[in-house]
């Protein structure tokens, strides 16, 4: 389960690329109760997502040059220049090679051979995310991509991720863990092959909600859009997947109390 005791591989930290901030931050503060904090004078208009005090995600400007709002996942590494040679060994790209963010860490991004794209943090005064899997936070991870398998691979020689099949209507699913401890306890998230609807590879995040029929009509109300309806899976829950008026791609999942 997706949590805050980060180890080699799990989500420690998420942010929104996106070309109006304070436009995105009044949106997802109505669909999620989040508030901004604003990330000081030498952060370039990067700030904090906080629910109860707690940073739960973070948001910034666009910076690349062509790139389009979305939300980007972060993997917990102890060595960001091991975690590049390893990349660019399985044959993913470097975006942003390894650097200093002030005294909080360091960071890169790379996207993975199928294209979808990812970060790694490496933490220092900041050890990531600071609520997840609690209502209005991060509660899963999801890879879409064409050949699961083969992007597996991958993943697996950067982080050494585990996986677990199970059956899921049309595909085959794969339950994501870290490499070390319990292969359940250790989940956080999973892979899909790619649907005809899905534009491109990607990862998108999950969201923790109470109900998500409420917040499919607090995304529409505030210029959102909804991508898949909510619809529920058994064993699973009632997910379903939106974007924000800028287009980025999120989801949302009320769990099945037995999941």
């Amino acid at each position: 389960m997706l949590g805050t005791d980060f180890t080699t591989g799990s989500p420690d930290w998420l942010d929104l690329g996106t070309p109006d901030t304070g436009a995105a931050a009044a949106f997802y503060g109505r669909v999620f109760g989040w508030t901004l904090l604003p990330g000081g004078p030498d952060a370039g208009g990067y700030g904090f997502f906080q629910l109860g005090g707690r940073t739960v995600a973070a948001l910034g400007p666009l910076t690349e040059e062509g790139a389009t709002s979305a939300w980007t996942l972060y993997f917990q590494t102890s060595d960001a220049d091991a975690t590049t040679q390893a990349v660019e060994k399985g044959g993913g790209a470097v975006r942003v090679p390894p650097m200093v963010v002030m005294d909080a860490g360091r960071m890169a991004a790379y996207t993975d051979p199928a294209g979808a794209e990812f970060a790694v943090w490496e933490p220092d005064n900041v050890p990531g995310i600071e609520a997840a899997s609690e209502v209005g936070t991060l509660l899963w991870a999801e890879l879409h991509v064409p050949e699961p398998e083969r992007t597996l691979g991958f993943y697996q020689g950067v982080f050494g991720w585990r996986w677990q099949e199970m059956d899921a209507p049309g595909m085959t699913y794969r339950v994501l863990s870290t490499a070390a401890g319990d292969l359940q306890d250790a989940s956080f998230g999973g892979v899909a092959p790619l649907h005809p609807d899905i534009e491109k590879p990607l990862w998108i995040p999950y969201f923790h909600v109470a109900d998500a029929d409420a917040t499919a009509t607090a995304v529409t109300e505030s210029g959102g859009s909804v991508l898949m309806p909510p619809a529920d899976t058994p064993g699973v829950g009632r997910l379903a997947w939106f974007a924000d008026p800028f287009g980025a791609p999120f989801a949302v999942l009320k769990p099945d109390p037995t999941m």
